[in-house]
């Protein structure tokens, strides 16, 4: 098991180094995150190979705009929402929710069980969520996960927050009937 050890005594000093474009800070940096990153771009794509796409385009974005990072703020959070960006970008591109209805609340008569996720592990939750439809995935990783609001949601995804709100009410309702499937 080899351990990295770190050429930067701070991140701070990772970036100034990845700017002068020196080769063995950029390997570090995407070394530091790049499983985090992956992780994030998972959520969001349909399978692992589409993943690893988003994060070589997300890792080739922040290399490019590392020059608009104004060091305020967390590091990781500015990469973060470039990698969501980016997949976002694909998803759209490929219109992902065409057929969504613009609903500003849908009522559903899921029966309410005491203690639903009791008996689940958080990687069976996060298998569930990667089967869940596209634009359910989307919406319900950007707001329930990201932590974007509807108006936030519907501005990045070209579509209503009527919409947004649809996706995410029939999101959680396809993980509640999976969840009380696998209960049974």
């Amino acid at each position: 098991m080899s351990i990295s050890v770190s050429c930067y005594p701070n991140e701070k000093e990772l970036v100034k180094a990845c700017l002068k474009n020196k080769r063995k800070a950029q390997r570090e940096l995407y070394e530091k995150y790049s499983s985090r990153m992956f992780s994030l771009c998972l959520r969001y794509a349909k399978d692992a190979d589409t993943a690893q796409d988003y994060l070589q385009e997300g890792f080739i974005t922040v290399f490019t705009k590392l020059k608009n990072y104004s060091g305020v703020g967390s590091f990781e959070g500015w990469m973060r929402r470039i990698f969501i960006n980016t997949a976002l970008m694909e998803l759209r591109k490929n219109d992902i929710l065409n057929d969504s209805e613009d609903v500003d609340e849908l009522k559903t008569n899921i029966p309410y069980i005491e203690n639903t996720l009791d008996k689940i592990q958080g990687k069976e939750v996060q298998k569930l969520i990667s089967q869940m439809p596209i634009g359910f995935r989307t919406v319900f990783n950007m707001n329930v996960i990201d932590g974007y609001s509807h108006q936030e949601i519907a501005e990045k995804l070209n579509i209503t927050e009527g919409a947004s709100r649809s996706q995410l009410s029939r999101g959680r309702t396809w993980l509640k009937n999976r969840i009380l499937e696998l209960q049974k």
